[in-house]
């Protein structure tokens, strides 16, 4: 019944990609393909997909987050997914990062409340849906425990904080770790929409890292 009114949907109210316009398609593939790696630094634990300051990217993020377009969730966990399988085929071998589980980075109560669903949790439920998908509705690669980082201090919105060391402030305290029996030993694989200054994901890896778990990364879709 979904698809079938999505179908309508489209049929009335065309979709575009928000980059070259081409129909049936939020984000098509091959502005996907054009869109620049990130050029800015990052700690080597931290990977992003793309360049937040290409146009395209920067738009599809704040639609996804702002104004509700789901499916773009689902098209940046596409990528992310197979970015993420290359990593661990390294990491599996090289540093016995096996059987992961993946975490979203939680908002405040009150912003999800308001906003209505957590887009780092909207990846991570694509990731794991990929996952199942390709293995015949078995995780192979990850497992999603979306009751451990919980986020109870709704500081100021780090966005909006342009120096870093501020930004650092912000976020200390922010997070806290429930059901640590979860993490005890375990790889941890930190998902967010956006990383700038690291400092988020920085402190989300302390906490988690203070709680238990054995070895940390992080995927975000752009920094």
């Amino acid at each position: 019944m979904k698809g079938f009114l999505n179908t309508i949907l489209n049929n009335i109210f065309p979709v575009n990609c928000i980059s070259c316009k081409k129909t049936g398609f939020d984000l098509c593939i091959n502005c996907l393909s054009l869109s620049p790696e990130p050029e800015r630094e990052s700690v080597n634990w931290s990977f992003s997909l793309f360049d937040y300051r290409h146009p395209p990217i920067k738009k599809a993020i704040w639609l996804l987050k702002y104004k509700g377009n789901k499916r773009l969730a689902d098209i940046f966990a596409n990528v992310m997914y197979g970015r993420i399988l290359e990593e661990l085929a390294d990491l599996s071998q090289f540093e016995n990062f096996r059987e992961p589980i993946l975490i979203p980075i939680p908002l405040a109560k009150k912003r999800q409340r308001k906003r209505g669903f957590n887009q780092a949790l909207l990846l991570c439920e694509n990731l794991i849906k990929l996952d199942k998908n390709k293995y015949k509705n078995k995780n192979k690669n990850f497992a999603l425990e979306k009751n451990v980082l919980i986020k109870p201090k709704d500081g100021d919105h780090q966005a909006r904080i342009l120096d870093r060391n501020k930004r650092l402030k912000n976020i200390v305290g922010s997070f806290s770790v429930i059901n640590e029996e979860l993490i005890k030993n375990k790889n941890i694989i930190l998902i967010d929409d956006v990383t700038t200054t690291g400092a988020t994901l920085s402190e989300a890896k302390k906490v988690l890292k203070n709680a238990g778990a054995r070895k940390i990364i992080a995927f975000t879709i752009a920094h």
